[in-house]
């Protein structure tokens, strides 16, 4: 679905989004831990040498805020939270690497709100698949993936994986 190259000049079109649709806002980038995370901290510089403000970079884990803890099998790995700056009136956005039933980022929501009430939030993400369970929209997508329901999108990242890719498994076949 993407290589490196068009997963590159995704992350530039959202960074370019960011500003344009968010002017004159103090703005700070979330990422949610794994992925999220990791693009978030490439939209940081991106964002930054655009609106040519440094932009604040916190990441969060959802794995307490999930709605399913409690009838999980393993126990969560619990990764930290880092927001080591006020989010109170500021514009967090979001940051994921696939967007699908919504339960995530409605995770991530709850998580932030422990911090303080920040200005609005929005949502930025690598991939939209749909098949949304929440009433939860991206603001910011780098590319929309139509797919079944019990197709798995694979975002593979240099960071992780050693290669940036974005790859769907149909009924376990892998097709790019």
């Amino acid at each position: 679905m993407l290589d490196g190259e068009r997963m590159a000049r995704a992350l530039i079109r959202i960074s370019h989004e960011i500003v344009e649709q968010h002017p004159d806002q103090r703005l700070a980038l979330v990422g949610i831990h794994t992925r999220g995370a990791i693009l978030a901290s490439r939209l940081r510089p991106l964002v930054a040498d655009i609106s040519g403000t440094d932009i604040p970079l916190g990441e969060v884990d959802i794995s307490l805020y999930r709605d399913d803890v409690a009838t999980r099998a393993a126990a969560p790995v619990v990764h930290s939270t880092n927001l080591d700056f006020d989010i109170e009136g500021t514009t967090v956005i979001v940051v994921d690497d696939v967007l699908f039933t919504g339960r995530t980022v409605r995770a991530a929501i709850d998580a932030i709100f422990d911090f303080g009430r920040p200005r609005s939030i929005r949502l930025a993400v690598l991939c939209d698949r749909g098949h949304r369970e929440l009433p939860i929209r991206p603001d910011h997508v780098g590319k929309n993936i139509p797919t079944a329901f019990d197709d798995r999108v694979n975002v593979r990242l240099v960071e992780t994986d050693g290669e940036d890719s974005i790859s769907v498994s149909h009924s376990g076949a892998v097709s790019t």
